[in-house]
């Protein structure tokens, strides 16, 4: 398997030219044609995984296959390649498993759609760039991947193109990342002329190495811009709440284990650049801790269901990154495996709810457990993994993030990190609370989706359960002695941590329950008595508003300017040039008389002239 690992990406590729060129009429057979493609991607990514376990193959010993494919002797050399190691194993199953579920999922919520054929074309190509990304061996490759699954996001987030809001999302998920794009380009650019290689593992050998560590810190800091931008950190995290305008499938994918997962893959996949400067770490380390806080805070004021879940996102992406940047990649791919799985889950879960109710304020709905258990038990279970409460999947995963950061010194993040667990628990048993077990609704009749949306949610909770338990301190060669810099490590149990984070969880979901689990005025009053923070949460710290006011005022004005100058000055130039030719050439044509006569006549006088010129003395001597 691992030698024809190469054909993970080449299935949905496949699939979506089929889709495209062949069966875009029959809707069923399109889906079945990406279903099928995904589906035996997966099967090939859990043989991939089989063989790094059953083979030893290490992050120190991986297995690389490449061929060139532009090359300038001496100059440059571009390959085309692939590099297996235990953590390219691991995103390839929790990849091709996510978006296979995905893919059967679709097949219900989709139904009637107009769009329904290239839906699931969209879907393959997305599936086959992120696969082409994971398998990529350099840093040119992993860009080439990287692109493509910024294309399929802008697809895919304005799928209801007639809509003008999802049309806007579309355009901004673009726009923003093409911003953070262009810094990741320019950073390992940087890195290509100083060691002349876009190879990982060639970079590998020669980066600790290396002594100016100013300059390989801007080329860090650079590549660092990549992962800000696709991983939605704060600054550029503007594109991802509005990424829910997309079909709620597409929010799964995008959420739990594609596209925001590919800018912490690339932190771990090139951890070896940031591992070698401590002030680039930091930057990452606050970075994480900072997005993942606000957009916790953020979470606790929003009423779209979808939305709640996106600024969830947000704030776990904040602790994977986090957890780079105190230097614990083990616990940062651990979380992004464990999280893959029930934020997966939760957006399923909720594009069930708006699917039989059309309808995704939780305030308009209400007491629907009756009407749909499974997908609220579910919904419940992946809430629960969020939380971080035991034995659960996330518990595990949180709990080593937040253990990494107290054990490297970074206090205050771990600190940030349990104020976090805290509101996580208080925004999602909000939501359950509201949504699932308060008042009904008039009129809100809510119903069970089809077995072909049950059955992934169904699956998906079982993996919220036990996924985490291949990284339990209990368990020997667990994922820290799979994935993992330097030297593979056990995990020791930080009881303390342990302790104080399930009753930080339990807390919050006390909390939830005393305001909104019962009939309460409290939530009405905090509102009112502190209507400056309410009005700052619930609109988002205004950092769209101001993002507007600065592309309105300063980069619009700026443009007007340099158009003006364009227009009148430089224009202005070579204009003027022109109108001086035409203005001469306007006056001298009145001395083309058109008249032979005339010619023979100018000619002759001018021979005459010439001739009495030069027989005259006085300009024949000058001439001697």
């Amino acid at each position: 398997m691992i030698n024809n690992a190469w054909l993970i990406p080449v299935f949905p590729a496949i699939a979506f030219l089929i889709i495209v060129f062949l069966t875009r009429r029959v809707q069923l057979l399109s889906a079945l044609v990406g279903i099928v493609a995904i589906g035996t991607s997966f099967i090939m990514s859990i043989g991939v995984l089989r063989e790094v376990l059953v083979n030893g193959i290490s992050m120190e010993n991986p297995v690389e296959y490449a061929f060139t494919w532009l090359g300038i002797p001496g100059y440059l050399k571009i390959e085309a390649g692939v590099l297996i190691d235990p953590l390219t194993a691991v995103m390839l199953f929790v990849v091709t498993l996510v978006a296979f579920l995905v893919n059967i999922y679709s097949v219900g919520y989709m139904h009637g759609e107009p769009g329904f054929s290239s839906f699931f074309s969209y879907l393959a190509l997305f599936g086959a760039s992120m696969l082409g990304l994971i398998l990529a061996n350099n840093y040119f490759m992993i860009f080439f991947f990287w692109e493509l699954v910024g294309l399929c996001s802008y697809l895919l987030i304005g799928f209801y193109y007639h809509k003008h809001s999802a049309a806007r999302a579309g355009l901004k998920a673009f726009v923003t990342n093409r911003v953070a794009d262009f810094g990741f380009m320019l950073g390992f650019f940087i890195l290509f002329a100083i060691f002349g290689t876009f190879n990982f593992r060639e970079l590998a050998t020669a980066i600790p190495n290396y002594q100016d560590t100013a300059f390989l810190a801007i080329a860090a800091t650079l590549v660092f811009v990549g992962p800000i931008g696709k991983s939605a950190q704060f600054p550029l995290h503007v594109w991802l709440p509005d990424a829910m305008e997309g079909p709620t499938p597409v929010s799964a994918l995008i959420h739990a284990a594609t596209m925001v997962a590919a800018g912490v893959y690339l932190l771990a996949r090139a951890f070896v650049l940031f591992a070698s400067l401590p002030t680039v770490m930091l930057i990452v380390a606050y970075v994480g801790g900072f997005t993942a806080f606000f957009a916790a805070t953020i979470a606790i004021t929003q009423s779209d269901i979808k939305r709640i879940l996106a600024y969830s996102t947000l704030s776990q992406l904040g602790y994977m990154v986090m957890a780079m940047g105190v230097g614990s990649m083990t616990a940062g791919m651990f979380h992004l495996m464990t999280h893959a799985f029930f934020k997966a889950l939760l957006f399923l879960g909720a594009g069930s709810i708006i699917h039989a109710l059309e309808e995704q304020d939780i305030f308009r709905m209400g007491g629907i457990y009756k009407d749909m258990k499974v997908t609220v038990s579910t919904f419940i279970i992946a809430s629960l993994a969020l939380c971080g409460v035991p034995p659960l999947a996330g518990f595990w995963s949180k709990d080593e993030i937040l253990a990494g950061a107290l054990n490297h010194g970074f206090t205050g993040l771990y600190v940030l990190g349990t104020v976090v667990a805290f509101l996580t628990s208080l925004y999602m048993f909000r939501l359950i609370f509201i949504a699932f077990f308060g008042k009904r609704r008039a009129g809100l009749h809510g119903h069970e989706s089809p077995f072909t949306m049950t059955l992934p949610l169904l699956i998906l909770a079982v993996l919220s359960i036990v996924s985490g338990f291949v990284g339990a301190p209990f368990v020997s060669h667990g994922f820290s002695s799979l994935v993992y810099y330097g030297e593979p490590h056990h995990v020791v149990p930080n009881y303390g941590v342990m302790g104080i984070s399930v009753l930080v969880a339990l807390a919050g979901i006390f909390v939830a329950w005393v305001l909104y689990g019962r009939p309460s005025d409290v939530p009405t009053k905090i509102k009112h008595r502190f209507p400056f923070i309410y009005n700052l949460l619930v609109n988002k710290y205004y950092i769209d508003e101001v993002y507007m006011w600065l592309f309105r005022r300063v980069i619009l004005g700026v443009s007007y300017i340099l158009n003006w100058h364009d227009r009148h000055v430089v224009d202005g130039i070579f204009d003027g040039v022109g109108r001086l030719t035409r203005a001469s050439g306007h006056k001298l044509r009145y001395i083309q008389t058109g008249n032979l006569q005339t010619y023979a006549l100018v000619i002759f006088s001018a021979v005459v002239i010439i001739t009495l010129w030069i027989a005259t003395p006085v300009f024949g001597g000058m001439l001697q």
